[in-house]
């Protein structure tokens, strides 16, 4: 059920492709969508990362503080 939402923002770039073949002038709508969608997911993922080693960083500081005491 977690990758439902990704599949359904992926669906645009999937459609994008007529699969006639062309000359390339430039890239396609469905190439920037792509690079869109990573990109969307590489700072997703490098925000909960962070979120996640700031909670551990402020939980452990915590720790010593009260052992110290």
């Amino acid at each position: 059920m977690r990758f439902l939402p990704a599949l359904l923002l992926a669906a645009p770039a999937w459609a994008a492709h007529s699969g006639v073949a062309k000359p390339r002038t430039s890239p396609e709508l469905s190439d920037i969508a792509l690079f869109v969608m990573a990109a969307l997911g590489v700072w997703l993922v490098r925000r909960a990362m962070r979120a996640r080693f700031a909670k551990r960083q402020k939980a452990e500081t915590l720790k010593a503080k009260t052992l110290k005491d």
